[in-house]
């Protein structure tokens, strides 16, 4: 006979057991499905790429912890764009990483690439294997185009999407706010010669026309160059009102440095490739001072509907995300939303099935319901604009104190 103190401990350990049984039962009966992740993690995009990374793994991490899809399992795999070789994303590694992904069967759909010469390299891989990739950054329009269709998806529908829009809008509305709030009249253009910062500089140059602003000249950066003085002495000759970059960090912070020494006070504007921590850290303070740069969705961080996001992301990472960690999030919630549709119409979760879903959904995400046109582009064509201003009572390298909201670029 046992007494009933001994009794009630026996039927506590006998529940305590099937709890761990049925736990155990659970995790061995879940299916994992995995999240590719291509971004450059090294060189001169480093800090950017990381936040926009992070992004991403917060949605996954949430729904896990949610349980979110019963039976199933996010897990993410990052892979680095980046070479030392380059010193910043290399397309030839992207197309590596690409293959990479296709090869595990595993792997149902990925976030990247940040870079458009990297979308341009992994397309038509992961075309081939069938696998969608939904990018929080890259912007070029060509890769989306359908007059490029047979060079960027070969296995016949899209699978390149965007939570962000294209440098079809990014560029020309830039242009439109120097010519009609600026009033610039004359610009001299540069670009970094990369798939990215040539079509945004085209772009650019094509409305800046438009819209009366006389186009001075253009050169093409080597972003591997340490000294940008002799073109930028040239510049100096022509006296423009404006000097218009198209690129990303790693020409970008030294022309931004060296600008400021030889044009102090001419305008200075680019894309989102210079919307980054690397302009604040690399470039710094006083060169940094009065930089314009857009983004190509809406300004996010300081809204109250990325209050849950913004302070989950700060206890979990330490650090400040940016509006492009927000659209990388989304893009998370967008494969999330995608599986669970799957399930719930009781399908296979397959490569297919996932970008079929992927294509026709309609997601409620921070930035407002995030649905694709019939290319993959985000049907929302926002694009902001943001003007460097030292706020010395943060920290320097936040992006979200130094760059100031100015508001919505003016659209063609």
């Amino acid at each position: 006979m046992i007494t009933r103190r001994a009794a009630a401990q026996l039927i506590a350990a006998v529940a305590a057991t099937s709890a761990l049984g049925a736990g155990t039962a659970r995790a061995a009966d879940e299916k994992t499905l995995h999240i590719g992740i291509n971004l450059p993690l090294t060189g001169a995009d480093a800090q950017s790429a990381k936040r926009i990374q992070q992004g991403a793994e917060l949605a996954f991490d949430q729904a896990n912890a949610k349980n979110e899809v019963p039976g199933y399992k996010f897990v993410t795999q990052s892979y680095d764009a980046a070479t030392a070789t380059a010193g910043q994303y290399d397309p030839v590694q992207a197309a590596t990483n690409a293959r990479k992904m296709v090869s595990d069967k595993q792997t149902v759909a990925a976030i990247g690439p940040q870079m458009s010469g990297s979308g341009k390299a992994m397309t038509p891989i992961l075309s081939e294997g069938d696998l969608a990739t939904i990018t929080p950054a890259s912007t070029n329009p060509d890769i989306t185009n359908p007059k490029f269709a047979a060079q960027y998806r070969p296995g016949g529908k899209p699978i390149y999407f965007r939570t962000v829009t294209t440098d079809a809008y990014q560029g020309p509305e830039m242009a439109n706010y120097m010519a009609h709030d600026l009033h610039v009249k004359t610009v001299y253009i540069l670009d970094d010669s990369g798939a990215y910062g040539v079509g945004m500089a085209d772009a650019f140059q094509k409305q800046a026309e438009k819209d009366g602003i006389k186009v001075l000249g253009r050169d093409r950066l080597d972003p591997k160059a340490a000294d940008y003085t002799a073109v930028l002495t040239k510049i100096k000759q022509l006296n423009p009102d404006a000097l218009y970059y198209g690129g990303v960090s790693q020409a970008g912070v030294k022309l931004a440095k060296q600008s400021y020494d030889i044009i102090p006070k001419v305008i200075k504007a680019g894309g989102d490739g210079m919307q980054t921590p690397e302009l604040l850290t690399g470039g710094g303070f006083p060169a940094a001072e009065g930089w314009y740069a857009t983004i190509a969705a809406p300004h996010m961080t300081s809204d109250t509907k990325a209050a849950d996001f913004m302070k989950a992301y700060k206890a979990k990472f330490g650090d400040a995300p940016e509006d492009y960690s927000i659209t990388a999030y989304d893009a998370g919630l967008v494969i999330i939303h995608a599986v669970k549709q799957l399930i719930a119409e009781n399908k296979p979760v397959t490569r297919s099935n996932v970008r079929d879903a992927i294509q026709n959904s309609k997601t409620p995400t921070i930035q407002g319901e995030v649905a694709f046109d019939a290319n993959g582009d985000l049907t929302d064509r926002t694009v902001s604009i943001f003007q460097v201003r030292k706020d010395t009572s943060k920290p320097l390298d936040d992006v979200e104190a130094q760059f100031h909201y100015i508001g919505v670029a003016p659209q063609a």
